[in-house]
């Protein structure tokens, strides 16, 4: 299969480049990663913690490594966003592999709960990497963008990190267990949805 065949060369890229740049290689994967490039953070981290798991690597060091990654490729999407705002992105971001659904989905939750989106965002999949785009457009407090996003990468980062190390020798079996994973985030996402909603409820 298409997609098969895709994952297999995009695992063997990211494992690749870890092995031969170390900590920069996380950094820069994770930063392709965060510019909305079909690089996914679900084989760095996991792949990095097998190389914890092995002694080769130091767990603080390669966190801060991938999330300033994070950071990085974040601000790049930001003046995108603010620069070009959603008509560049839908024009060339098919080429990373970005569809207008995907776009939109993002853009969607920029508008309805703003800044705080951000922190939650970057814990979900898909809408993690494309929240910086309307965040740009919106020019949001750059201050605060970075803010939130190294507060939201911080703790995605340290699961996948974390799940490698547990995982060890059998860390390529991660995919099926983020699919639990993912619907686990996904719940509490809606969970924290359901109560800041509440909170915007006038009382009587």
């Amino acid at each position: 299969m298409i997609i098969t065949d895709m994952l297999v060369s995009l695992s063997s890229f990211i494992t690749g480049a870890i092995v031969q740049l170390g900590y920069l290689g996380i950094f820069v994967t994770m930063a392709m990663e965060s510019a909305a490039l079909p690089i996914p953070s679900e084989i760095i981290m996991p792949f990095a913690g097998y190389a914890v798991f092995l002694g080769r690597f130091d767990f603080i060091t390669v966190l801060i490594a991938g999330t300033l990654g994070n950071l990085v490729g974040s601000v790049i999407l930001y003046y995108i966003g603010l620069k070009g705002g959603r008509p560049l992105l839908l024009r060339y971001g098919r080429y990373a592999l970005v569809s207008e659904k995907e776009v939109k989905a993002a853009e969607k939750w920029f508008k309805k709960f703003g800044g705080k989106v951000i922190f939650f965002s970057r814990m979900l999949p898909v809408v993690r990497t494309f929240i910086s785009l309307p965040a740009g457009a919106a020019r949001m407090d750059f201050r605060r963008f970075c803010f939130y996003t190294v507060l939201g990468s911080v703790p995605w980062n340290a699961a996948l990190l974390y799940l490698g190390i547990a995982l060890g020798e059998r860390w390529q079996e991660i995919e099926s267990l983020l699919r639990v994973f993912d619907i686990a985030v996904v719940a509490g996402a809606v969970i924290v949805v359901v109560y800041l909603l509440s909170k915007k409820k006038p009382r009587r």
